[in-house]
């Protein structure tokens, strides 16, 4: 049983362009580059060297395709590819094993040298006749991939790393070898475009056996994953299947993309084997666990203290500015609570700072330290962010998820008392402290005028000085009123002032914490936030690049 081979015309497939197959290799590359040591270190190291080799390889002048034969030892591909070469020029003979170079043998005048120097192959052949339609082939006979030498096994694997087309070359006695489809085959399903599979020494098969084995042996295949396929029965002794191969291989040299279309398949298999070091996609960061982080810096920070002092700052200058005039002065001799605090700013918005304080002079508040309790708040805050973001993610990009959401401690109660250092605390004056503090002066200046006035009074009948008028209103002397009227609404705006003082403190007191907490939420969005959504971002870039060089987006 056989199957159509990609490498005929007439399988509908074609080969990746070279500039898509560079467009490809570049998105790779970024990938590597942008996930760096959050992928897993085999497969990057592996996606790397597949990328130097697309450069390598493009970069090559020529239009040769090069095709390896490739099989266990015994299996008579050294005899296949001198009958093919139509020359012996690889060495074949019982000693086993056999092939411990690569040879190579080159159709057409077109210079090769460039190419075998890069695929390191010393031995090589010039056919000098032969189809010219072969003209531009490269035929590589490898050393036995199963054999005793291990430097032999790994010159076998190095140029197959390289080559455009595989020919796998097997026998009757090891077609169900495990190491042929183990270790070659099984993972070799993304190449199917560029692998021909050769059943050799059919000769020695009873009548029968060849299509017997000939479909276990495609059975075998399917079961790899190498779906696209088909196997060709040869003989080198007697010549069988040998036309089928050349035909094969003319294709190949025909259509002059087979180098594109492994190299398209170096780079998906490439691709595909870092997939499991990326996520489908970024959870990101919720609105909730920001809230909350938020919250538990603003408490390390100690917003809630900075907030009661401006309320009690507020009503402190307001009744200051408001109260009795007799009585204000006992107001400022009270400590200022953000002067306290080392915030207490000018009508500039800069601190008022003396020059003995040192603190001050660093632009330090004196906020008290968060608490135990604050700082864990904070580390748990910070945790949930990393968790949530991280959430499906692969474990390295997980963990770099977690470490950007850990903020450094120190230098993060630095930001934070900045924060509250740069945001001003205080707003306009309102008009009614001045209407009021005028209102205040005026009943103290008529209830001081009262008062002399009936002390005037008062001394002229001591006296017995002529009568002084003192206008009556009723019953009542004008200087009496003036006196009791004066104080008496002095102490009613006083305390129609003292609630009014009540309700700008507490508004005054909310516009600050909103204040405080926008700036203390963009100083958590600068160490936290921030920092996680880049290392997402960077997940991001990377599936991308992964994403385009499997051919899945442009």
């Amino acid at each position: 049983m056989s199957r159509l081979n990609p490498l005929r015309r007439d399988d509908g497939r074609t080969a990746v362009p070279a500039e898509e197959l560079n467009a490809r290799a570049d998105a790779l590359e970024t990938a590597l580059r942008v996930g760096g040591d959050r992928l897993e270190p085999t497969p990057a190291a592996r996606a790397g060297e597949v990328v130097g080799k697309v450069r390598e390889r493009t970069g090559l002048v020529g239009g040769h395709t090069v095709v390896a034969l490739a099989g266990a030892t015994g299996s008579g591909k050294s005899s296949l590819f001198n009958a093919l070469v139509g020359a012996d020029v690889a060495r074949a003979g019982m000693r086993r094993p056999t092939t411990s170079t690569p040879t190579a043998a080159v159709w057409g005048a077109e210079p090769a040298g460039e190419l075998l120097d890069w695929l390191s192959v010393g031995t090589r052949h010039q056919v000098e006749v032969g189809d010219d339609a072969l003209d531009g082939l490269v035929l590589v006979d490898l050393p036995d991939f199963d054999s005793r030498e291990s430097a032999n096994r790994q010159e076998a694997q190095r140029v197959l790393e390289l080559v455009d087309v595989f020919v796998w070359v097997t026998d009757p006695q090891k077609y169900a070898d495990a190491v042929l489809h183990d270790d070659y085959v099984a993972v070799l399903r993304e190449y199917g475009a560029v692998t021909i599979v050769v059943l050799n020494q059919v000769d020695r098969l009873p009548a029968g056996g060849q299509e017997q084995i000939e479909a276990d042996l495609s059975r075998l295949l399917e079961r790899d994953g190498l779906q696209t396929h088909e196997v060709i029965g040869t003989s080198a002794r007697t010549g069988a299947g040998l036309d089928e191969l050349r035909q094969r291989l003319r294709g190949a040299v025909e259509h002059a993309d087979a180098a594109r279309h492994r190299l398209a398949a170096d780079l998906r298999t490439a691709a595909d084997t870092l997939g499991p070091s990326v996520g489908d996609a970024e959870a990101g960061v919720p609105g909730g666990a920001r809230a909350e982080l938020v919250d538990a810096l603003a408490r390390s920070a100690g917003v809630p203290t900075v907030v009661d002092a401006v309320a009690r700052d507020f009503r402190l200058e307001a009744l200051a500015r408001t109260g009795w005039p007799f009585t204000r002065w006992v107001r400022a001799l009270r400590p200022a609570p953000l002067r306290r605090l080392r915030l207490d700013r000018g009508a500039d918005g800069a601190p008022d700072i003396r020059e003995h304080d040192v603190r001050a002079v660093l632009g330090r508040s004196s906020i008290p330290p968060p608490a135990p309790a604050a700082r864990a708040a904070v580390d748990l805050a910070a945790r949930r962010i990393g968790t949530a973001a991280g959430e499906g993610l692969p474990t390295r990009w997980a963990d770099a998820v977690a470490d950007a959401a850990r903020p450094v401690d120190g230098d993060l109660a630095d930001a934070l008392d900045q924060a509250v250092v740069r945001t001003p605390l205080r707003g306009r004056k309102p008009l009614w402290w001045a209407v009021a503090g005028l209102l205040q002066v005026l009943l103290a200046v008529a209830a001081v005028a009262g008062l002399l006035w009936l002390v005037v009074v008062a001394l002229a009948g001591w006296l017995q000085l002529p009568e002084i008028p003192t206008a009556d209103v009723g019953p009542f002397a004008t200087p009496f009123l003036l006196l009791v009227g004066g104080l008496l609404g002095g102490l009613l705006l006083a305390a129609v002032c003292r609630w009014l003082a009540a309700i700008g403190a507490r508004k005054r007191a909310h516009a600050v914490d909103k204040r405080l907490r926008r700036a203390i939420g963009e100083v958590g969005d600068e160490r936290v936030i921030e920092p996680v959504e880049a290392v997402l971002a960077d997940h991001g870039r990377t599936r991308q690049g992964l994403e385009r060089a499997l051919g899945r987006t442009r």
